[in-house]
């Protein structure tokens, strides 16, 4: 039938899709069908003229006769939107029945459906509690149910006595208790003048949440929720209800009065039920006398039932179809042009933005960032302003820009206040996530700005209200020269007046100080003495600098290490405090980052060799730079060549692969030493969305709409293999007989690069961990070709198996955002950019998280990154900022882990004296009693002990438990190995090399035993607390005279075996008795007033002994019982070890293990290991063993002193402190460079 173009634009579009068809020849349907992937009749159908297909069929049929996809889609969206024009024109302007991203007001009830049962539930738990909370996530439709839902229902109410007598409805804001505390003050109101009781006032608190993001005052904070919580006051007619985001659940518990109303009076506003959701779709367009095709709405409930918080989405979308509608239908079609539910808020968004001035757009970014409040730890929100406060003047087209955001329904206008319409719109319109990521500290700096210009505008403009300091610096360095704009008249009149304050305090300090120095002179002049005090005041003064700035340097840790690393060294170097010394030792432990400017544009790619030792980077000035590492040199620059991306270096690192967009597109080969070209291949296709070269380096595989493979040498294609969707991951197989390709569903295809066989793609459409709607980002292979790893739009990334696709770990909380992940070239390690500016790395065996590393970019987080040869040295860049970081990353993992079989755990553990071998006793069923050696450096068994163990035995309970480390002892010659056999009870002592049995001795069935450390020696505590010493040379024994009874916690010996401590248990208190281990007598009793004493240990020279309590660490001499000191560690702590040189403490904690230096009591460093027993240093100090239940972890030791640890952090940062970072932190001192070599002291 034919279609006349003329008659509408449905009728014009099917009529171009037909001329298309026939410009192939007259393709027939069948064999079209077969091309697009869709049936005869849905082809037929599209083109027939009768109504708009969708846009996946629009653009498969298109795509089936050789149409332009991006062509196709603006001629099909051109019909929509001409279609819905032309249905509506003639008609009258109905309101529309959907609220878009406003929420539902009282007024329209009519209109909302679906939250029936959950407006019962709530009624009825404000009948039973006069104090109660909704909470739900951002996106579950609070504030609509509560005004469109719950309000009508009340003020409806049938029984007239239990109707509200009124209902208030209020959102904190940044004063609440100064601002609605009027508004809670019960109305009395008789039933009607006839004597009934009176009637309830209802406060509805909506966004209580609020109370937190906008109020920063903690009084008023606690102010508003005491007035709140007096409707539990007997008597009190006022009823309460609160209205709060999920994630904020946590923070209520901040008021224990809040938390103990909150425990059986809250509700949780969850995801709607499938028929709900349709109720919501189909029932507001029945009430406007509309319908909603059956397919959109079946689609609709699928989509949203899998989004999370997606209601304001759904609302959205669903009235930006309704403007496409056609007639009197919602269709499929009007959805898809309105740009789904993912699309719909960023496609209205970005359309009114597109048609912005220039200086109105730049308006638009200024005003709603004002409207956003940036989260700490948690989501960002939105935050209402008062017109007055919206920065610029009338000439920057502010009122205009505000309209028209408001016409679109992106704001809400109420009075003089502006707000966003949700906070759907920071999550959803990307251009205003990517304006807030590059923002974040600038926002936060002018939210405290604002503030403090509200509370001084308050106080009368006092100029105790002022800022200085930190405070003041940070807001100059961020609104000064052109920024100043940004601020309204208020912020500007108080940092004016802050600034002139700061600058007359400067001036009367320099005049005091001008005239302490004359009067400073003039007793000099009369009495020498007066020098002494100089310097006493001077050596005082930088006492004071030093301890500042390592508090600052502190603060700065996890935000910005780099200038915590600086303030650290400056610290130590004005005062070698221990506060500076601490500051010092923790930027030390940091991965400190090299800088690598580049210019002053971004860099959008890198590349690293294969050795790590050569990095390309690539800056959007068409600039390709050589880098040589670790040292950061510039080796070459090379500009003006028309690259758009720098790729991959070949396997042998001579050649540096680029893509290039001269000749329509393709891929260079250059000499990174040189910058000569020496091969360039044109790809059909013009982009390049991967490379890899084979492993004997003579082809490149490259990943366009298709796989090519090229040969070096020819220059020729010689293989393509075409995939189902564009490839954008591509990997060369062991010995280059294969290549693999991931497309964008996470599929991998692999073929065979000989016969060109393929294989069909594996692991069907990648899922959700989480169980949403989510897609693949990106997809990487591992060196090994073995694994590749998926990033999802949810933020999880997925490690899988090449060749079946099965899933080996999913992480979970990785917060990726970008479309970038990287293995290192031994593939033991995973690295991704994450959303909090971090980069999230896992161990890929294991699948454990590491510890994030700070990209450190300015602006935002790492958008490309490498890893170097070591799997240590971490390369990140960001499209924002120009510079190149290098860091190592932190040792977070043991250097090898000694594990016996599943179900034995660690008994004791033991060096040998060369420090080559370490001795593990294990129990357990699985273990049956052994002791194992292995190779300290290897971490590999070198032989087994068996040890017979009875179940009986192993049943048995010690009423108090004692410290094991020492079950297991060496021989000082390192001959023999001194352990607790299993059944007998007995201690057995084996020669090493033919494993005969030296010696045995039995023990009671409940006997505990510790062997001194050169195995000579053994204490065996018995249940009843009695110590008794065995000479395992002499065979003498001998029983401890500890001079009280009782049960024994722990046991120490010396290193000479000569001193044995014993922890007793008293009832009042624990005491620890020192025993001359040759007679058994007492030498000397320590009370250490710690109540329960876990564990002690003894100095290598034996002087001092440490014991551990609770949170506490004390080191007393042993030879006047004195206390030498005492370490507060915060955390529960467990076993101690010294270190062989006695100047650094392991102790275990909670988290890991703290290493303290005894000399200045501060924490060198720490080693992040799980759930350590104990711990033990290796004869050299190089190595420390940390037991846990099942295996023994060794981990490298590296101590740095104060001098290594600035000569470390130097060589990492070597770029001195800003001028702002100087004015902000260093005040009047002088702005030396602090990484310059230290003064020679003399």
């Amino acid at each position: 039938m034919p279609v006349d173009p003329a008659a509408g634009p449905v009728q014009r579009f099917a009529s171009e899709l037909r001329a298309l068809r026939a410009q192939t020849g007259g393709i027939t349907y069948r064999s079209l069908a077969r091309k697009a992937g869709y049936s005869v009749t849905t082809l037929s159908q599209a083109a027939a003229g009768e109504q708009l297909p969708t846009l996946p069929v629009a653009l498969a049929y298109a795509g089936a006769c050789g149409g332009d996809p991006a062509e196709w889609e603006a001629r099909w969206k051109a019909a929509v939107e001409e279609a819905a024009a032309d249905d509506s024109r003639g008609e009258e302007e109905t309101p529309a029945p959907y609220r878009g991203l406003a929420r539902f007001e009282t007024g329209d009830s009519d209109l909302f459906f679906g939250r029936e049962q959950l407006t019962a539930d709530l009624v009825d738990l404000l009948r039973r509690r006069r104090f109660a909370a909704l909470f739900g996530p951002s996106g579950s439709g609070k504030s609509s149910l509560l005004r469109a839902g719950l309000i009508p229902v009340l003020r409806n109410v049938e029984k007239p006595d239990h109707r509200p007598a009124t209902i208030r409805i209020l959102t904190p804001g940044e004063h609440p208790a100064r601002s609605h505390a009027a508004l809670l003050t019960p109305v009395a109101v008789r039933d009607g003048g006839k004597g009934g009781d009176e009637a309830d006032t209802f406060v509805i608190v909506d966004q209580f949440e609020e109370v937190f993001t906008l109020c920063h005052d903690p009084a008023e904070r606690a102010r508003f929720i005491d007035l709140l919580l007096t409707s539990r006051q007997p008597g009190s007619r006022l009823r309460v209800l609160l209205a709060v985001r999920g994630d904020f659940y946590g923070r209520c518990a901040e008021h224990r009065g809040l938390a103990d109303a909150l425990r059986d009076a809250n509700l949780l506003a969850g995801a709607m039920s499938q028929a709900e959701l349709r109720q919501a779709v189909v029932k507001p367009a029945a009430t406007a006398g509309l319908t909603v095709e059956r397919a959109l709405t079946a689609r609709l409930v699928e989509e949203v039932a899998d989004a999370p918080g997606g209601l304001p989405l759904l609302s959205h979308a669903l009235l930006e179809t309704w403007r496409r509608r056609r007639g009197k239908t919602l269709t499929m079609a009007g959805y898809e042009a309105a740009g789904g539910l993912d699309g719909a808020i960023a496609k209205t968004a970005e359309e009114v933005y597109g048609r912005f001035t220039a200086q109105q757009t730049a308006a638009a970014r200024r005003v709603l960032l004002r409207l956003v409040a940036p989260g700490d730890g948690t989501p960002d929100t939105r935050r209402p302003v008062q017109r007055a406060d919206l920065p610029g003047r009338g000439g920057d087209g502010i009122a205009p820009v505000v309209e028209a955001l408001a016409a679109a329904r992106l704001l809400t206008l109420d009075g003089d206040t502006v707000e966003m319409a949700h906070e759907a719109l920071i999550t959803a319109w990307p251009r205003l996530r990517g304006w807030i990521e590059e923002d974040r500290e600038r926002l936060r700096a002018h939210r405290a700005l604002t503030e403090a210009a509200h509370t001084w505008q308050e106080l009368g403009r006092e100029e105790g209200a002022l800022s200085r300091g930190s405070r003041l610096a940070a807001a100059q360095e961020h609104f000064g020269g052109a920024a100043r704009a940004e601020l309204t008249d208020l912020e500007q009149a108080f940092l004016d007046a802050s600034r002139n304050q700061e600058h007359r305090g400067r001036r009367r300090s320099r005049l005091v100080l001008s005239t302490v120095v004359a009067a400073l002179c003039l007793a000099l002049v009369a009495a020498g003495l007066a020098v002494g005090q100089w310097h006493s005041a001077v050596g005082a003064q930088h006492v004071a600098e030093s301890r500042q700035l390592a508090a600052q340097s502190g603060a700065l840790l996890g935000s910005d290490p780099d200038l915590a690393a600086l303030l650290a060294v400056r610290a130590y170097r004005t005062s070698p405090t221990r506060e500076a010394t601490a500051a010092l030792y923790a930027a030390a432990a940091l991965p400190l980052r090299k800088g690598l400017t580049s210019g002053t544009r971004p860099v959008d790619s890198l590349a690293l060799s294969p050795d790590g030792r050569t990095l390309a980077t690539h800056s959007t000035d068409d600039k390709v730079r050589i880098w040589e590492l670790p040292a950061g040199r510039l080796r070459h620059t090379f500009a003006g060549r028309g690259v758009g991306e720098v790729l991959a270096f070949s396997p042998d690192g001579r050649t540096l692969a680029v893509y290039t967009t001269n000749d329509g597109g393709g891929v260079a080969l250059w000499d990174p030493d040189t910058g000569r070209e020496s091969r360039s291949f044109a790809v059909p296709d013009g982009y390049v969305r991967a490379l890899a070269f084979s492993p004997d380096g003579r082809r490149v595989a490259i990943a366009s709409s298709s796989v090519r493979i090229w040969d070096l040498a020819t220059g020729r294609m010689r293989q393509r293999f075409p995939g189902r969707r564009d490839p954008q991951a591509v990997v060369f197989g062991p010995g280059g007989r294969t290549v693999a390709a991931a497309d964008f569903d996470g599929r991998v295809w692999v073929w065979d690069t000989v016969t060109g066989r393929v294989r069909s793609p594996h692991g069907g459409r990648v899922r959700s961990p989480h169980g949403g709607r989510t897609e693949p980002v990106t997809v990487r292979f591992s060196p090994d070709r073995r694994t590749y790893a998926v990033v999802l739009t949810d933020g999880s990334v997925q490690l899988r198996e090449t060749t079946t696709g099965h899933l080996r770990h999913t992480f979970k909380n990785a917060q990726a955002v970008r479309d970038e992940a990287v293995f290192s070239p031994d593939g033991r390690t995973l690295a991704v950019p994450g959303s909090d500016g971090t980069v999230r790395i896992w161990d890929t065996a294991s699948g454990a998280a590491r510890t994030p590393v700070p990209a450190g970019h300015r602006g935002g987080g790492a958008t490309r990154l490498a890893l170097g040869a070591d799997g240590r040295t971490l390369v990140t860049s960001s499209i924002r900022d120009a510079d190149v970081r290098v860091q190592r990353l932190p040792d977070d993992l043991p250097r090898s882990t000694l594990s016996g079989p599943s179900g034995a755990y660690i008994a004791g553990m033991a060096f040998s004296p060369d420090g080559r071998a370490v001795a593990t006793v294990r129990q357990g069923p699985a273990a049956r009693g052994s002791a194992q050696l292995w190779d300290a450096r290897t971490g590999e068994p070198s032989a087994a002990l068996p040890l017979d163990s009875d179940p009986a035995l192993r049943a048995e309970k010690v009423s108090v438990p004692i410290n094991r480390l020492g079950a297991v002892a060496f021989s000082l010659s390192g001959s023999a190995l001194a352990a607790t056999t299993g059944r007998d009870r007995a201690i057995g002592v084996r020669d090493l090399a033919t494993g005969r049995l030296r010696q045995t001795r039995s023990l009671g069935i409940s006997d505990t035993a510790l062997f001194g450390r050169d195995g000579t020696r053994l204490a065996v505590v018995s249940r009843d607390g009695t110590v008794r010493i065995w000479d395992l040379a002499t065979g003498t024994l001998h029983t401890a005279r500890t001079g009280i009874s009782g049960p024994v916690r722990s046991v120490a010996f010396t290193a000479d075996g000569r001193t044995l401590a014993v922890v007793m248990v008293r009832a009042d208190d624990e005491q620890v008795t020192l025993i001359d281990a040759k007679t058994g007598h007492a030498r000397r009793t320590i009370r250490p007033g710690d109540g329960i004493l876990l564990s002690l240990a003894f100095s290598p020279d034996g002087r001092t002994l440490v014991t551990i309590g609770n949170r506490t660490v004390k080191a007393w001499d042993t030879r006047t019982g004195q206390l030498l000191t005492t370490f507060t560690t915060g955390t529960r702590v467990g076993s101690p070890a010294f270190s062989p040189d006695g100047r650094t403490l392991a102790v275990t904690d909670e988290v890991g293990v703290q290493l303290w230096d005894l000399a200045t009591g501060q924490v060198r460093t720490t080693v992040p290991t799980r759930s350590p027993a104990t711990v033990a240093f290796s004869p050299d100090g190089r190595t420390l063993a940390v037991g846990t239940y099942g295996s023994v972890e060794l981990w490298t030791v590296d101590l740095p002193d104060p001098t290594h640890a600035i000569r470390a952090i130097c060589a990492a940062v070597d770029s001195p402190l800003s001028p702002a970072q100087q004015s902000r932190y260093l005040h009047e001192q002088s702005a030396q460079n602090d990484c310059r070599p230290a003064p020679s002291q003399k």
